[in-house]
């Protein structure tokens, strides 16, 4: 709407009186500003991004999967702001790779980042290789502040810290464990100190809910600008050592060891719903992309973890790759809906640029998918032709291509399952199915052909180098 104009009034009968050079200006700026109530529109601000990690819990251990023994109210009224994704998985098994791939945008195998590093500050090899640019520092370029908090698991050297890897605040360890109280700094990867922003601090009490408050302040620090915060929980990995009140409130699970788990999660749940508050208490909660997952399925050590899927941590069947898996956006992605189609966490890499009007780069082979024009229903294709999996270097492998996927396993022929009838992969029908089993082998094969070896060698051997300084904690998982 343009401004009324009013013309210059002049006597009739005499000449005008030319009014000053300056009121000719004054007139112009009238001319082409808005009118009273009328205002241009400013770009509506960038979201923020929040990724939330959890570490080893297993597919069906929250209440948004139909868990009625692990109460998760925070994780299940997430749950109800977003998109359940029932086919969400993770690119690899066990710990570390996952996490590469997820802020890289990659397969983690394209740059030989198959093994969860060793220990060793000394040993610039073990870890994310340097040549990989991560999320944050894209992130960082298009005006975002950017965080961690909680594990790093993706170096341990120097040049690995997070603050070199675009990350501009953090609070966590850097090792791929940790006692949850009561350790004893210098004594092995598991009692490192816990870092904010590289120095040392003292955190005397359970970290799990410590993480809540650090990732809450983080928050509001940042209300008035555009953020992305990784929040990668250790819980509820091994040790598992909740609080004393907390495992009273699980002493109804007989199996010890599962009470234990269970009581973790739990802490992990009320640490997010104080992230969750945070958001809402700083009116920033309709302006936030959340993505949740764990980074692979639940151990064989704490009962039941992944019903009702074959395998669990380390395997390439459903139980060590498929994860509870949520995405909220108020307004943007329907709330309490569910998404059928194979989703990964490699796809946050695309999306979180998408959203932040930042460009994907294409100087080398990216695999992540922007998911939200999936999600939304802009898109109804599937994100994914395919999905790929490997361990190590071959050892264990699978595809999977809308409902069939097919299993590899080292010096066995290969396996195939119909997930749309066979969630819990018990009916191979590859002999049933011999060009099915062709065409995924192939496509398996193909995939596999170009990957490099390892970067390093990790902790899928028994003994590093003589050079080295480090020590293996006799709490390290052997994946």
């Amino acid at each position: 709407m343009q401004a009324k104009y009013e013309p210059m009034q002049m006597t009739i009968g005499r000449a005008p009186t030319l009014p000053p050079l300056s009121l000719y200006f004054i007139l112009i700026l009238a001319w082409f500003r808005p009118a009273a109530g009328a205002s241009l529109q400013a770009p509506p601000p960038k979201p923020n991004i929040l990724l939330i990690v959890s570490d080893d819990q297993g597919y069906a251990d929250a209440g948004f999967q139909g868990s009625k023994e692990i109460p998760t109210p925070n994780l299940d009224r997430l749950a109800k702001s977003g998109m359940h994704c029932t086919s969400g998985y993770v690119t690899h098994p066990f710990c570390s790779p996952t996490r590469a791939a997820l802020l890289t945008g990659r397969y983690q195998q394209r740059f030989g980042h198959v093994y969860n590093p060793f220990y060793d500050p000394a040993d610039a090899r073990e870890g994310l290789p340097l040549g990989e640019k991560l999320l944050p520092e894209h992130l960082r370029g298009a005006g975002y502040a950017t965080g961690w908090m909680g594990k790093w698991h993706l170096g341990a050297s120097p040049e690995h810290a997070p603050e070199h890897r675009g990350f501009e605040e953090g609070f966590g360890f850097i090792g791929g464990g940790h006692h949850y109280f009561n350790w004893k700094p210098g004594k092995g990867e598991y009692n490192l100190p816990i870092l904010r922003n590289g120095q040392e601090v003292e955190v005397p009490e359970h970290y799990t809910t410590r993480l809540g408050e650090e990732a809450a302040n983080f928050e509001k620090r940042h209300a008035d600008h555009p953020w992305f915060l990784y929040l990668a929980f250790n819980a509820p990995h091994m040790p598992h050592q909740p609080t004393p009140e907390r495992i009273a409130r699980f002493s109804h699970i007989q199996n010890r060891q599962r009470a234990r788990y269970a009581a973790q999660i739990s802490l992990m749940d009320d640490a997010i719903g104080e992230v969750l508050a945070a958001l809402d208490a700083s009116h920033q909660r309709e302006r936030t992309l959340i993505f949740f997952f764990t980074d692979n399925g639940g151990p064989v050590n704490v009962g039941a973890v992944n019903t009702p899927l074959r395998g669990s941590k380390g395997d390439v069947f459903e139980g060590g790759i498929r994860v509870p898996y949520l995405v909220s956006w108020p307004g943007r992605i329907p709330a309490g809906s569910t998404y059928v189609q194979p989703v990964s966490s490699v796809d946050v890499f695309a999306t979180a640029l998408a959203v932040a009007g930042a460009r994907m780069p294409t100087d080398k082979v990216y695999d992540s998918v922007n998911l939200l024009p999936h999600l939304n229903g802009e898109n109804m294709s599937a994100p994914h032709e395919r999905l790929f999996w490997r361990t190590g270097t071959g050892q264990l492998a699978a595809v999977r291509q809308g409902d069939w996927k097919l299993v590899r396993q080292e010096n066995k022929p290969d396996e195939l399952y119909n997930l749309a009838t066979d969630i819990s992969e018990t009916k191979n029908l590859a002999g049933a199915n011999p060009e099915k089993i062709h065409q995924l082998s192939l496509a398996l094969d193909t995939w596999q052909k170009p990957l490099p070896p390892p970067a390093f060698i990790g902790t899928s051997r028994n003994e590093k180098p003589a050079t080295t300084t480090a020590t293996r904690p006799p709490t390290t998982p052997a994946r």
